[in-house]
């Protein structure tokens, strides 16, 4: 494990992976439509965001995410299986780690959130099921590329 400098196009890509992703998932021909239904989003509310700096904050918010699963996946691990050597950088196991970090902090947190909220079980369905995509995606890149 020499290198434990981070690939900073790795960290990019993954942080704009993230806004793909969204863009694919909070579609109206995919999951879109029922989460506005769900969120009580409305198309006047949603026209008076601010683009840049909402797109802005959340590719900010996105690398500061790469960047904590890219030190998962590449320091973390006993030294038997330092996951910082050939056999575990791989996009699948750092699609595994993204995941995992979703379903495991992700999921809770927002899930009690979205009970205090009196959300629906579709609310956190859909905003937990992009999280978990959008993680595994991210894990895979900054692990893959690193």
């Amino acid at each position: 494990m020499e290198n434990l400098s981070p690939n900073w196009m790795a960290l990019v890509a993954a942080a704009i992976s993230a806004l793909v992703i969204g863009f694919l998932w909070y579609n109206p021909k995919t999951f879109g439509s029922i989460w506005m239904k769900e969120s009580g989003m409305t198309e006047e509310k949603a026209k008076s965001m601010n683009p840049a700096k909402t797109y802005g904050l959340a590719v900010i918010f996105a690398f500061l995410a790469a960047s904590y699963l890219w030190m998962n996946v590449v320091i973390g691990g006993p030294d038997e299986m330092r996951h910082g050597t050939d056999a575990f950088m791989t996009f699948k196991h750092g699609a595994l780690h993204g995941s995992m970090f979703a379903l495991c902090f992700i999921l809770p947190v927002f899930a009690t959130n979205a009970l205090f909220e009196q959300k629906s079980f579709k609310y956190v369905a859909i905003n937990v099921g992009y999280w978990v995509v959008t993680f595994a995606v991210m894990g895979g890149i900054v692990n893959a590329w690193t």
